[in-house]
């Protein structure tokens, strides 16, 4: 088992919380305001983030999704009411990111771990861990939204369970 094998293993896994989490969001809360920002910017941060930090926020060769918009993903921006991204628009971009993600870790070796990408001063250890950081805080704050909201806490795979055979949204079942 390598480090790399390690990274694949949480990447898939934070991969399907990802997507379990965005089909876990009822419509009437994808533009439902939480401290002045709808629900969707906070997805779209989130996944922004992914798409430009875990493998080289300085890549030359990195375009933006169509629809992005200057601050689009920048939070402390807050959006007009005829702003806004599409729940389809929303799965699209996280599946090219999943594309993107799978392809890069699937290639990675632990001796690249420790180097940096081109035109990057960070490693690119640091940057998947960094990126998992930020990502499962901003997962944390959309789960808050939606517990406080629906009563449901979206299921969240533990370091050995295995993955639901249900289909998507997943919740957690209340056991009385």
């Amino acid at each position: 088992m390598t480090l790399c094998d390690d990274i694949r293993f949480l990447t898939g896994r934070a991969l399907w919380e990802t997507e379990n989490l965005i089909r876990c969001i009822p419509d009437e809360l994808w533009q439902k305001r939480y401290d002045e920002l709808p629900m969707w910017k906070y997805v779209y941060h989130t996944l922004y983030s992914m798409d430009r930090w875990f493998i080289n926020p300085n890549d030359a060769a990195y375009r933006d999704p169509p629809f992005h918009t200057a601050h689009l993903a920048d939070l402390n921006q807050v959006p007009g009411e005829e702003e806004g991204v599409t729940r389809d628009q929303i799965m699209g971009y996280f599946d090219r990111i999943r594309q993107k993600l799978d392809a890069y870790v699937a290639d990675l070796r632990d001796e690249q771990l420790a180097a940096c990408p081109p035109g990057c001063d960070m490693s690119r250890f640091r940057l998947i861990l960094g990126q998992y950081r930020h990502w499962h805080r901003h997962m944390g704050v959309i789960y808050g939204f939606l517990i406080q909201d629906t009563g449901k806490w979206p299921y969240v795979l533990n370091m050995t369970a295995p993955y639901p055979d249900a289909p998507m949204p997943n919740f957690y079942e209340v056991k009385v």
